[in-house]
């Protein structure tokens, strides 16, 4: 193995289970690593989101995402399987932050029984008057109203089993794009959740992401508006599925989430050798 080996982990985030939650890359590297490199990597790995870690300072990482085709700009599931790795390696942090390019910096704080909570800033949706007719004919049930931000239109449901059972015809969402599609809906009276969703994207090939972090920076105060909650719990109703702990504040909202570890190993030593 050569001696310029990086190490690579694949962890299953927004989960306490095995085969649960939204498996993840992450490469931890030594310096900066060229973007058609990594592009290469993601795309070999061929998971939803490959992150590419390397530390600035103590606890401070720049971080980076790319799916099997594209650099991401945002990418929650993917930062939090990244700060599982590195926080099961220093137990002495209670904090690290990751620098973006396109989010600023993110704070990740270890919380109770296992869970570790990540700082993002607050999101908003807007309302849509005008509604995309692609997206509407994409989705098998028409939503009681359509909302948007810079990452995705929402359509937000009535119920829970609305949202279950919808269905999407990838062919006339292609032309939704760059935006991604959300559903999202409240949870029925009694449920250990507050509201749900689904998060239908190109960069998978069934078009659906197992669990989405990073909308839920606009989901969780969506939500916490109309609920009247500040600290709220969510499902992402995946065959995977997902559960995620919210909490807003005036300036942020943090996301929380549990991680269990896939795989462990390095990359091999041709592959080391060609990046180096």
């Amino acid at each position: 193995m050569s001696t310029n080996a990086l190490p690579m982990y694949v962890v299953l985030a927004f989960t306490h289970r095995l085969f649960g939650g939204n498996p993840a890359a992450v490469v931890l590297l030594q310096k900066p690593l060229a973007e058609p490199q990594m592009q290469a990597i993601a795309a070999e790995n061929r998971l939803s989101e490959t992150a590419f870690v390397y530390q600035q300072q103590t606890g401070h990482y720049a971080i980076r995402w790319f799916s099997p085709v594209r650099e991401i700009p945002f990418c929650g599931h993917a930062t939090l399987a990244a700060a599982w790795v590195l926080l099961s390696q220093q137990p002495e942090l209670a904090e690290l932050v990751f620098s973006t390019g396109a989010v600023g910096d993110i704070a990740v704080q270890r919380g109770q029984g296992g869970y570790l909570q990540m700082r993002f800033p607050l999101g908003r949706l807007l309302p849509m008057d005008t509604w995309p007719q692609d997206v509407v004919a994409g989705l098998s049930q028409r939503p009681v109203a359509l909302w948007q931000n810079q990452q995705a239109y929402v359509a937000e449901y009535a119920s829970e089993d609305a949202v279950r059972q919808l269905q999407v015809q990838p062919t006339a969402l292609q032309h939704s794009l760059p935006k991604d599609i959300v559903a999202t809906a409240p949870t029925r009276e009694g449920s250990q959740h507050d509201f749900v969703s689904r998060y239908f994207w190109r960069d998978t090939p069934d078009w659906e992401d197992p669990v989405t972090g990073s909308i839920h920076a606009a989901l969780a105060p969506f939500w916490s508006q109309r609920l009247h909650k500040s600290e709220l719990h969510a499902a992402q109703l995946s065959i995977r599925g997902g559960h995620l702990v919210c909490r807003v504040t005036d300036d942020a909202v943090w996301v929380a989430g549990q991680c269990v570890l896939y795989l462990t190993g390095k990359l091999a030593a041709a592959v080391a050798d060609e990046i180096a």
